[in-house]
């Protein structure tokens, strides 16, 4: 069997892959590693099958729904998943097939509603229900203490001991432990008796996740993240450096419109010369007013380059075909030392 572990910061992801039949499976993809799982599959020969999420992720973008749809491969997720996206949902002890691959599902809430482990001959993918001297969280959205008890200490550690255990984190730089080695020395495991147990997980104070809101979002929903919204916009719009804008206003200023985006008092503390204002919030009501020449060639910029972007792709979207976006915001401007006029 092909097995690829892909790291990102403490993201652990999963690459499988059957020699005979080059059929692949890919565990718990990180949105930010599309590219890497692509490039693994060729190198190896590979036509990824199916994607599995082994739950709801709360502190990483899943890249499930992208990879399949660059693979023409099949999401899947446990059955309770509250994400409207998988094109399959396993139930407790059902085996996901991928040539030789056979991946049974075991259901382990606790971490999440819909956190499962995926067991197969000699390993198990734990996803967040059981890491290398840890245990997976369970103060996010549908977390259950009571509930982590039970599948660790009545379905997850019944396994074999001599089964390799692949986690979905690991923060020291550890590729895989085995469940008997977690059983002797995992610090979580020794509290056994349910009470110490829900006890010991309900303090453990732990920091909420970088991205917890936008991460439950995008992967409960099938959502845009902000970085991808960003991102297509970027892709239909031109950028104009903040040099050339420079040269270009002032007494070239006839050919260009340069509409700031910004909030009145941001646009009034300091501007470009011969810049009007119309708020991000706004623009779509008064754009007809402000801009009623189609074809005029206009350049939005706001503070730090990335409401313009958004900005400048929706002006193209309205049909100002000539709407580009300032590389750089006014901060980058002002920076650079160019010249600002305030509202006096």
């Amino acid at each position: 069997m092909i097995l690829e572990q892909i790291t990102v910061g403490g993201c652990k992801s999963y690459l499988l892959g059957c020699e005979q039949t080059r059929a692949a499976i890919v565990i718990d993809p990180e949105l930010s590693q599309v590219d890497t799982y692509r490039g693994l599959a060729i190198q190896h020969g590979l036509r990824v099958h199916y994607i599995v999420d082994t739950h709801t992720h709360a502190d990483h973008f899943s890249g499930s729904r992208q990879l399949a749809a660059a693979l023409g491969a099949r999401v899947v997720m446990h059955a309770l998943s509250p994400a409207p996206y998988p094109d399959m949902r396993l139930e407790d002890g059902e085996t996901l097939i991928a040539g030789s691959l056979k991946l049974k599902a075991l259901h382990t809430p606790g971490h999440t509603r819909d956190s499962m482990c995926l067991v197969m001959d000699d390993k198990v993918f734990t996803g967040d229900t059981l890491l290398i001297g840890g245990t997976g969280r369970t103060d996010l959205p549908t977390g259950d203490p009571h509930a982590l008890h039970e599948s660790l200490f009545d379905k997850l550690l019944r396994l074999d001991p001599a089964l390799l255990v692949y986690p979905a984190h690991d923060y020291k730089g550890r590729s895989h432990s085995t469940l008997g080695a977690e059983i002797a020395e995992n610090p979580r495991l020794q509290v056994k008796a349910r009470d110490a147990f829900v006890e010991m997980m309900q303090h453990l104070d732990l920091a909420a996740p970088t991205h917890l809101t936008e991460a439950l979002r995008t992967n409960m929903s099938g959502g845009k993240t902000i970085a991808e919204l960003l991102s297509d916009a970027a892709a239909k719009v031109p950028f104009m450096s903040l040099s050339e804008v420079n040269d270009r206003i002032g007494s070239n200023s006839r050919d260009l419109v340069v509409l700031d985006i910004r909030e009145k008092d941001a646009f009034e503390s300091g501007h470009i010369e011969g810049a009007r204002n119309v708020p991000r919030g706004q623009l779509e009501l008064r754009v007809n007013t402000e801009l009623p020449d189609p074809t005029v060639r206009i350049l939005t910029c706001c503070e730090f380059g990335k409401i313009s972007t958004l900005a400048a792709a929706t002006l193209r979207e309205l049909g100002y075909t000539r709407a580009a976006a300032m590389d750089g915001g006014m901060k980058a401007w002002r920076e650079a030392g160019y010249a600002v006029t305030d509202a006096t």
